[in-house]
């Protein structure tokens, strides 16, 4: 584009040139490892739970709670890693993310009592709640062309941490017991912290925050990496460009952009801002819908996501509405058996979430999945044998799978760079309580030999999740991120 100045260009102008390269990939797989070692984190809690029970005699309410309080420290993290992250960078906010969730994930391991585990776990999930700085770092490096198939590929390295998890467990419980499975777990976290002073900071987060010739360093080093030239002209953040188009419009602007007169103060997008202002931003009239539609959606994901992990161990094997017996048959070899095979259903929800995602769109392709879940999860208001029981909650798994990833790529795009990390991070903290809520409630139910209405309040949870999303005002596919509040 040409100004009063000269050619100038936008960050998205300078992606889309340097393409998605050898840079793009490095930063891929630093976000990654980190997304392997939230996913491990997580899936561990269906194995962890039910042997410490064993070890301490726990009641059903305490092995619950030690799920909960992962969730309960997330729903604190993700609130004020977003907000950090929005403040002082991305880079920082994931440096403190990976350093609490590392030490804390090890020292659990070696907790004594019961009581010092819980909050262990808690400071792992504040920890844990960075997990939405990492995807919005990664996706501001991402040209917009094909950035819905890019954070597919991101989402995958959840699947890869949930298979390791699941693998890791199987050979490590039997033998060597859950605090080594606690210990080793922990490992791929600090791997982010050496690998910490190599990582660039987000260009676009450095534009909006005026300090473009460190944005312009970082576009010098990808166009180096990926052997590409950038755009000719000066770098310009969106918000320079609405305000030079309103102190200069041209007839064209006036008759095709009628909304230029409606540009934020930089005071009101510029995330300078305390995290309730940030808050205020969210809940404003522009974004007010999209922000409570999202949170419904993020709670009903998590809730359904996080249950149907839990149900594929309780619903095979450890049912307490089993005769004794048949219990202590089976529960050695189906609690690990069920969960591995489960969690390679989440390989197919990826691929079912790249071939729709920049084709049917965003809306279309969480709504139908969310759908489908409905109707495969139906079957189980009945007691069925255990094949049928683990296909079921396979195909269930696909979609929820497929929702939950493409809801992490929706997310991010729906908001401007001044509030992403905390929208995404308070969007994610309210997915928290849903994951939180569900081991108490739908797990108890089932514990308490009510499978029908456990199944049942999936089924209410995910229909809801379906129906809100169809009510969202936006659909990001193929759209450019953008830097400040717009109608």
């Amino acid at each position: 584009m040409t100004g009063a100045e000269g050619p100038s260009y936008t960050v998205d102008d300078a992606l889309v040139a340097l393409g998605f390269g050898n840079f793009q990939i490095l930063v891929l797989a630093y976000a990654g490892v980190g997304w392997v070692s939230e996913a491990m984190e997580m899936m561990l809690l269906s194995f962890v739970g039910p042997a410490v029970q064993t070890a301490w005699s726990l009641s059903a309410h305490e092995e619950s709670l030690i799920t909960s309080a992962v969730f309960a420290g997330m729903l604190i993290g993700a609130y004020s890693w977003g907000i950090v992250s929005d403040k002082h960078g991305r880079r920082k906010g994931f440096l403190i993310t990976a350093t609490v969730t590392a030490m804390a994930g090890f020292l659990s391991a070696l907790a004594p009592n019961y009581l010092l585990l819980i909050v262990l776990r808690s400071l792992v999930g504040i920890g844990l709640g960075g997990g939405p700085v990492l995807s919005s770092w990664f996706l501001e490096f991402v040209p917009a062309p094909n950035r819905g198939t890019w954070m597919v590929v991101f989402s995958a390295f959840w699947t890869v941490g949930t298979i390791f998890e699941a693998s890791l467990a199987w050979i490590v419980m039997p033998k060597l017991g859950w605090r080594w499975l606690l210990a080793l777990s922990s490992v791929p976290t600090s791997f982010l912290l050496l690998f910490y002073k190599v990582t660039p900071e987000s260009p676009r987060y450095l534009c909006l925050k005026g300090r473009t010739a460190d944005a312009i360093n970082v576009l010098e080093k990808i166009a180096r990496v990926n052997g590409r030239e950038l755009p000719s002209g000066t770098l310009v953040s969106d918000h320079e460009i609405e305000l030079q188009k309103i102190d200069n419009p041209s007839e064209d602007d006036r008759l095709l952009s009628p909304r230029t007169n409606e540009v934020e103060d930089p005071k009101e997008i510029v995330s300078n801002l305390g995290g309730i202002s940030s808050l205020s931003v969210l809940l404003s009239p522009k974004l007010a819908r999209s922000t409570l539609l999202l949170w419904a959606v993020f709670f009903g994901n998590a809730f359904s996501y996080y249950g149907l992990v839990l149900l594929t161990t309780e619903l095979n094997g450890h049912s307490k509405c089993m005769s004794h017996k048949l219990q202590t048959e089976k529960s050695q070899d189906v609690s690990y058996k069920s969960v591995f095979i489960a969690s390679f259903a989440e390989l197919p929800g990826l691929v079912l979430s790249a071939a729709a995602v920049d084709k049917l769109g965003r809306k279309l392709s969480m709504s139908t999945m969310f759908f489908m879940c409905c109707i495969f999860l139906l079957p189980l208001i009945f007691r069925l044998p255990e094949g049928l029981t683990t296909s079921l909650l396979f195909l269930a798994r696909i979609c929820i799978t497929a929702t939950f990833t493409i809801v992490y790529i929706y997310a991010p795009e729906m908001y401007p760079t001044s509030v992403r990390t905390t929208g995404v991070g308070v969007a994610s903290s309210v997915g928290r309580i849903g994951g939180m809520i569900c081991p108490l409630v739908a797990v108890g139910l089932v514990h308490g030999c009510h499978q029908t209405a456990a199944v049942l309040l999936f089924e209410i949870v995910a229909l809801l999740s379906g129906i809100c999303v169809m009510f969202f005002p936006l659909e990001t596919m193929g759209q450019e991120l953008r830097d400040n509040v717009q109608v």
